[in-house]
């Protein structure tokens, strides 16, 4: 009887659930009207830029334009992601474990931890059997490819190209169920080391060609970067990854639906990638990229990074689990907030997924499910880790 009751149309829910129908409408309206009017005086128009030069994607900036340019991605990040995908350099930080899924054609884990400042900040591996770096580095910075096989992402523009250095800038919009799309103005570099391995290093920026736009909300915070190298021992590659992004979600949210959907999409797109190796694909046409444009690491930054060999995936995975395992509390009853949270949300999900009501009472049910089930873990751990 749930089960029809959830897939069924918003008026229906309405009429089978009076009282709690019209105490969650109530809610929802007042949440809503909340949202407005935090939206309306937080989205101020963005200052005009000042008089420039026309940008494209093949046309060199001048001498002010690279020197700005230039600062938005500099060896300092690559430094930065070095550093920081190294797995002693992040003991010192509360890791959560998030999945460990794997099949006959690749394997994936993540992690999480909640920084003092900043949102939350993910670290996962992902290898691939059979394949080879150029093909999943080509993959990975394949936009135009990616459209066709991804479908949060609806549209991808190149805003620039600094030839001197290899920084490139896009514009993407995406769009998630129940939300507003999402819009991305970044910018992004790569280099190449030894053994092909290759580095990328992505973040949040503005530019002149993207004016802020009200049907969209502008991405402010995304730190993304990853490393791509061989197995050693077999025919595989793996791409380690870094990744922090505030797309102005709900964070217990925002975790529930990375943790339920990621293998699901980490399967697509290994289906997506098999195919693009057999494929003509427009990253080996004369088309002028960061790809193309790659840039060599430093000397001394290839002698850090010699320094700290990666670490195996299992490894990794095996020292999670023991943390873990002793900081692990009883759970205790929820308390009725939670209860009441959690029920205001599922109303709220119902109604705004019209048409897609049962994706939206899965993904509320599933969230309310985790928090009750982990409700003593995360209050005695608040403030410390992610919740």
């Amino acid at each position: 009887m749930g089960v029809s009751v959830l897939s069924s149309p918003s008026y229906d829910f309405w009429h089978q659930n009076v009282n709690g129908g019209y105490a969650t409408l109530f809610a929802l309206l007042f949440l809503l009207i909340y949202h407005f009017y935090k939206n309306r005086f937080s989205l101020c128009p963005a200052p005009s830029p000042s008089p420039s030069p026309s940008t494209s994607s093949s046309a060199s900036p001048s001498n002010d334009s690279h020197s700005r340019t230039s600062e938005v991605v500099s060896d300092a990040d690559l430094k930065f992601l070095i550093q920081n995908l190294d797995d002693n350099n992040i003991q010192d930080e509360h890791w959560e474990n998030v999945i460990d899924k794997r099949n006959n054609f690749m394997s994936y884990t993540a992690k999480c931890c909640r920084p003092k400042d900043g949102p939350l900040k993910y670290l996962s591996v992902t290898v691939f059997e059979n394949c080879s770096t150029e093909i999943l580095r080509d993959f990975y910075m394949d936009n135009d490819y990616r459209i066709q096989w991804d479908k949060t992402m609806v549209e991808h523009m190149q805003l620039q190209l600094d030839t001197t250095n290899g920084i490139e800038f896009g514009r993407t919009i995406k769009k998630f169920p129940l939300l507003t799309p999402r819009e991305y103005i970044l910018a992004w570099r790569l280099w190449e080391g030894r053994d092909k391995t290759f580095y990328c290093f992505i973040k949040e920026c503005e530019h002149p060609s993207a004016p802020r736009q009200k049907k969209y909300v502008r991405v402010t915070y995304f730190r993304s970067g990853w490393c791509i190298q061989k197995v050693p021992g077999r025919n595989a590659c793996e791409i380690k990854m870094l990744h922090q992004e505030d797309a102005g979600l709900n964070v217990e949210m925002a975790k529930l639906v990375f943790s339920r959907g990621i293998w699901s999409y980490v399967c697509k797109m290994d289906n997506a990638l098999r195919k693009y190796s057999v494929i003509s694909h427009p990253q080996t046409s004369a088309a002028v990229s960061a790809v193309t444009l790659i840039q060599k690491i430093p000397l001394e930054l290839e002698a850090i990074n010699s320094m700290s060999p990666p670490a195996s995936p299992t490894a990794t995975i095996n020292r999670l689990y023991t943390s873990e395992a002793k900081e692990k509390k009883l759970s205790r009853r929820p308390s009725k907030k939670v209860v009441a949270k959690g029920l205001l949300l599922l109303g709220g999900a119902i109604c705004l997924s019209r048409g897609h009501s049962a994706l939206g009472a899965k993904v509320a049910l599933a969230y309310i499910l985790s928090k009750l089930h982990n409700r003593g873990a995360s209050s005695s751990q608040s403030g410390q880790g992610p919740r």
